[in-house]
């Protein structure tokens, strides 16, 4: 079986755009995150909350890997299949992945 290319730059520059936009969008749907030991504290989402609370468990659990450096070309659009499936079917939210990243963003 041939191995997998590590995912590239125009990948990480649409990952971590993701993580942006998806923060925006909990933020602006009321999802905010909320502290263990003071749930009545809001917390509002941030593109590393995005990255480190809901991609990375969902990364290893897809993968096994423990960083985002080390996925291939295929597993960002894999996850995000996996995470945005979960937050519609929970939260009726869908961030769509972004393109083009490289040209004008990040």
């Amino acid at each position: 079986m041939k191995e997998k290319s590590q995912r590239t730059l125009q990948q990480n520059k649409a990952l971590h755009k993701y993580f942006e936009l998806l923060a925006n969008a909990l933020n602006e749907a009321g999802l905010d995150m909320k502290k263990t030991l003071k749930p009545e504290i809001d917390i509002p989402w941030s593109p590393r909350a995005v990255k480190e609370f809901l991609w990375k468990p969902v990364m290893e659990a897809m993968t096994d890997k423990e960083s985002t450096t080390q996925m291939n070309t295929v597993e960002p659009s894999e996850i995000h299949a996996v995470l945005s499936r979960h937050l519609g079917e929970r939260f009726g939210l869908f961030v769509a992945w972004p393109e083009n990243q490289g040209q004008e963003d990040k």
